[in-house]
């Protein structure tokens, strides 16, 4: 009677590993994707029991003026009227958005194009980065009459009052990503006859991605208060026109849903950035900053 002898097990099929692989990396995807919404929800729910408690801490701002959570949901969707306030809000909201976008787009180019000069060129950072900070430190509100005097009322000054508030924190934090690229790679490149824009493209830019991440979900909320501001003493359309009318007006359930609908907006346009975030740094293989 021969003895037979079992066959060694057989090594994993590739494919299969791979899709085991790629299985387990969108789950745990998914759990932090769903632990950063998570804690934006909470983060909410705690801004409504703030709002409650200020209002319960100062009675003296009384039912009149202060409205709580609860009077701006009547307001929203169960007053006979409720239908047209939801619909003038989110038409100002809509514009709003608009603005916030423009002053997004041109503070974060202009962000990205001035710390990529400021790393390449030190003698460029070193004369204008103190001149930068300086109007930095300048209050929006005094700078708005002459920001509207030079460029009028129109897309202008939303632009240029949305990039002023997006500009400076993103370029902090965009020149610090562009400066912490390997100095291994930049010496490879530098070896192999490359520029300083080939090891900006090559080497920089592709390891500043977290950071371009961080600086957007920082810029997204203050392009809000970008847009607010411009709309308020600007353009007077939108929620901050909203808001610049209801005072007068004493329609104070328009202002704190004004208030409300905007905060709501940016938590959702931060959330947006966040996953985002999370999926483009998890198909690179890196962490967020």
């Amino acid at each position: 009677m021969t003895a037979t002898t079992k066959a060694p097990p057989s090594a994993p099929v590739p494919a299969a590993a791979a899709a085991q692989a790629n299985s387990g990396n969108a789950k745990a995807i998914s759990w932090e994707i769903a632990k950063f919404i998570g804690s934006l929800i909470i983060s909410f729910f705690l801004i409504l029991v703030i709002w409650w408690l200020f209002l319960l801490a100062f009675p003296d701002i009384g039912p009149i003026i202060g409205k709580t959570p609860i009077d701006v949901f009547h307001y929203l969707f169960t007053e006979p009227a409720s239908a047209t306030n939801r619909s003038e809000i989110l038409d100002n909201l809509w514009i709003t958005l608009k603005d916030a976008g423009i002053g997004f787009v041109c503070g974060m180019g202009a962000a990205i194009i001035a710390a990529a000069l400021f790393v390449m060129f030190r003698p460029v950072a070193q004369t204008f980065m103190p001149i930068a900070m300086l109007l930095r430190s300048v209050p929006l509100v005094a700078m708005t009459p002459l920001i509207t005097l030079v460029v009028g009322r129109g897309v202008a000054v939303v632009a240029v009052m949305g990039g002023i508030v997006v500009f400076f924190p993103a370029l902090v934090m965009i020149m610090t990503g562009l400066a912490n690229a390997p100095k291994q790679i930049n010496d490879v490149i530098v070896a192999y006859g490359g520029t300083r824009m080939t090891s900006m493209r090559m080497a920089s830019l592709p390891s500043a991605v977290p950071a371009l991440f961080a600086a957007a979900k920082v810029s997204v909320p203050g392009a809000m208060i970008g847009a607010t501001v411009a709309e308020w003493l600007g353009t007077n359309t939108g929620l901050g026109a909203t808001l610049q009318q209801a005072l007068p007006a004493a329609a104070y359930n328009e202002l704190w849903a004004s208030v409300l609908v905007i905060t709501v907006a940016s938590i959702v346009l931060y959330a947006f950035v966040g996953v985002a975030e999370k999926l483009v740094l998890a198909q690179m293989g890196t962490k967020p900053t």
